[in-house]
């Protein structure tokens, strides 16, 4: 009998801890001012003390979407207003960046809205962001005219006369009851790649921050005569330590950019603090000053709970630009779409999997690509009505659509090139990262560094992709323009101008109602070994097996969670699943796995629940063992059963693994305790 020799390939998840729940909030209601505070000093917050005069610094940052929305905007409002009658002593309030962009207004008034909300605050300085770049260097000239306060922004320069940007300051002086508070805005190297403006295409270039900074703090000090001196440090915490370390004349670093909830903390005597994002915390701060220097502070984040009451002028400025426009109703969503930030950066999503439809629906291209960082709002929706607001809020930038040709080796260049590994120092923020949402290619990212390529088992709409293949891809326009991808230099074939929301929306609205759900794109490998062989030949149940290693603490594994996929995402259940003697054993109906197994390579999956892993995002681990798999030729008889058992698998497969917790598809109900085997791959996640 005849044989065809085909690979199959086992891979078991880990179900990780969940993340980390942050400490619970201080209630920011209108006892806001009993909320403890950390810091050098147990004075009361707005007092004047005999030794100095306590100054108190008010501070948001990454407004972003917030910004456009009657929810946690409003509330800040509310608690500035509250906490400036709070205080007897000098208050003065700065954000440190991204306030004017992205939100869900941005493609129909950009910066307006943002700018008027912002006004109605009153802060007495803005820092620039990566963000406040969306609408390009011109822009900031504009949206400062219609600001009133200034914009701060002290290492970015003409390249040729050293001036600044226009509509910027490097830094500025608040004056309050006779104390001087200096101020600078400040960025790093990474706002070049989170921006769609080309610096030095504009004629502008960007000088160390730390150089720039201490230069410009001693200056605020010796010749502004400023008794507190602030850096609005759009970097985030970990730029902003280095600078407290490689600085003098700084007394506090309001951070933004990496979004973070960083309570005041002292690095070598700068206090440092973030306010998370999307108005979410107030920061305050107070200093204690005594002969032009800071002797004492204390500090907090105080949350802008639903219990704080909102701010009718703001509600109003925000409600009125909104209008009819965004409460327009594209179509039904029957699912709850993932917006999520960790849930985009790290695996695939079934919003992401509807952005991505959405632009090969409109190109036609074989292959969409968009980054995890253009999918905001970090929220979800539905299941219910999916509005333009809704779609504006995820997809706020005004990007368009561009398609290019690419080799399949190009392709795997630009998929690999975002690839983040859980070993990683730099560029991570949700452990380890695929960083894409993707629609005709799926493909699986090994999360640990290895010597060789971090991408494998790529197929384009279910072939195996060729690397000297040419492909059409469709991109956003800011990853078109991306510096050193395969991307930046390649041929277009088309360029489409149709904003990238608005191309989600009119896709929405043609369907009707959407269900998107994880297919399984996106495959995430920790860990690889072998599982010899198995035969199928169509009649009864087959098992395949493979040594696991072994650990201490480990939970269950739920049964019917064990799948077989093919590359065509076709697939189906495990119908028992074991381990016995440090042997896993997942069994499948012989005809089910021989039907997969035709169409090309299988994986197997299964879902573990293990404790003690510190991942702080993901929930599950990955395992990966080779099976030979001899699928024999079928006789008549058998050719007729098979044909039943295809209906099965394609039933199976509209229902995705997403990999991200026991709520999501794929994981099914639970049933056998392996504690064995989940101990172990948690071994295995700790090399």
């Amino acid at each position: 009998m005849g044989r065809v020799h085909t690979a199959l390939v086992v891979c078991v998840l880990l179900v990780a801890a969940a993340t980390p729940a942050a400490a619970a909030p201080t209630d920011a209601s209108t006892a806001a001012p009993d909320a403890p505070a950390v810091g050098g000093v147990d004075a009361e917050a707005n007092a004047t003390q005999d030794n100095g005069t306590t100054v108190t610094i008010l501070s948001y940052n990454d407004i972003q979407t917030a910004i456009a929305q009657n929810g946690t905007m409003p509330r800040l409002a509310t608690l500035v207003e509250q906490r400036r009658a709070a205080h007897d002593n000098p208050t003065v309030l700065f954000g440190a960046g991204d306030e004017v962009s992205p939100h869900s207004l941005s493609p129909i008034s950009q910066w307006r809205t943002p700018v008027d909300v912002l006004n109605e605050l009153d802060p007495d300085a803005e820092g620039i962001g990566n963000h406040d770049l969306d609408f390009g260097f011109d822009a900031v000239e504009n949206f400062s005219a219609a600001s009133e306060f200034p914009w701060l922004l002290a290492n970015v320069v003409d390249s040729e006369t050293g001036e600044h940007v226009p509509g910027t300051e490097p830094y500025t002086v608040v004056e309050k009851d006779g104390v001087r508070v200096g101020v600078m805005g400040l960025v790093d190297e990474k706002i070049k790649s989170k921006t769609a403006v080309d610096f030095a295409e504009q004629g502008y270039e960007l000088q160390n921050y730390s150089e720039v900074g201490s230069e410009y703090a001693t200056q605020l000090k010796e010749e502004e005569n400023a008794d507190v001196v602030v850096a609005l440090g759009h970097f985030g915490v970990p730029v902003a330590e280095q600078f407290a370390n490689s600085t003098e004349n700084v007394d506090a670093v309001l951070v933004g950019d990496d979004e973070i909830e960083y309570p005041p903390q002292a690095t070598d005597g700068v206090v440092i603090s973030e306010a998370a994002g999307r108005a979410a915390f107030l920061g305050e701060l107070n200093l204690t000053v005594q002969g032009g220097e800071v002797t004492d502070w204390n500090g907090r984040l105080i949350p802008t709970t639903e219990n704080v009451t909102k701010d009718e002028n703001v509600s109003e400025v925000i409600e009125t630009a909104r209008g009819e426009q965004l409460s327009q109703v594209a179509g039904q969503t029957d699912v709850q779409l993932d917006a999520r930030f960790s849930s985009n950066y790290h695996d695939e999503t079934n919003f992401g999997n509807l952005i991505t439809d959405a632009f090969r629906w409109k190109s036609g291209a074989d292959v969409a690509i968009t980054n995890a960082g253009g999918i905001r709002s970090d929220a979800q929706y539905g299941p219910g009505n999916l509005t333009a607001g809704d779609v504006f809020s995820v997809l706020p930038f005004n990007n368009h659509l561009v398609t290019v040709e690419l080799t399949g080796a190009q392709l795997e260049q630009v998929l690999q090139s975002q690839v983040v590994t859980a070993e990683s120092d730099t560029g991570q923020q949700y452990d380890a990262e695929a960083q894409l949402q993707v629609s005709g290619v799926t493909y699986e990212w090994l999360g640990h560094e290895r010597t060789d390529d971090q991408i494998r088992s790529t197929y384009v709409n279910g072939e195996p992709l060729d690397p000297e293949a040419t492909y059409t891809v469709t991109v956003n326009s800011y990853m078109a323009g991306w510096d050193g991808s395969p991307l930046s230099n390649a041929t277009r074939t088309n360029v489409d101008y149709t904003m990238y929301g608005e191309v989600v929306y009119n896709y929405v609205e043609s369907q009707g109602s959407v269900s998107p759900e994880g297919e399984d794109r996106i495959r995430r490998i920790d860990y690889e070994t072998d599982a010899g062989s198995v035969e199928l030949d169509g009649e009864g149940d087959v098992s395949v097996s493979f040594d696991t290693p072994t650990a201490d603490n480990a939970t269950t594994v739920e049964a019917d969670s064990l799948y077989a996929l093919n590359s065509r995402n076709e697939r189906v259940n495990a119908t028992d699943a074991s381990v016995e003697d440090g042997t896993v054993t997942a069994t499948f109906a012989d005809a089910d796995l021989r039907t997969l197994a035709e169409s090309g390579d299988v994986e197997v999956y299964g879902h573990y629940s293990i404790e003690g892993n510190e991942r702080p995002y993901f929930d599950s681990s990955v395992l990966n063992a080779e099976v030979d798999a001899n699928v024999a030729q079928q006789t008549t008889a058998t050719a007729t059963a098979t044909a039943t058992t295809e209906a099965a698998a394609t039933t199976a497969a509209t229902t995705a693994s997403d990999e991200t917790g026991g709520t999501s598809p794929g994981f099914g109900a639970g049933a056998a305790l392996l504690a064995v085997l989940a101990a172990a791959l948690l071994a295995t996640r700790r090399h």
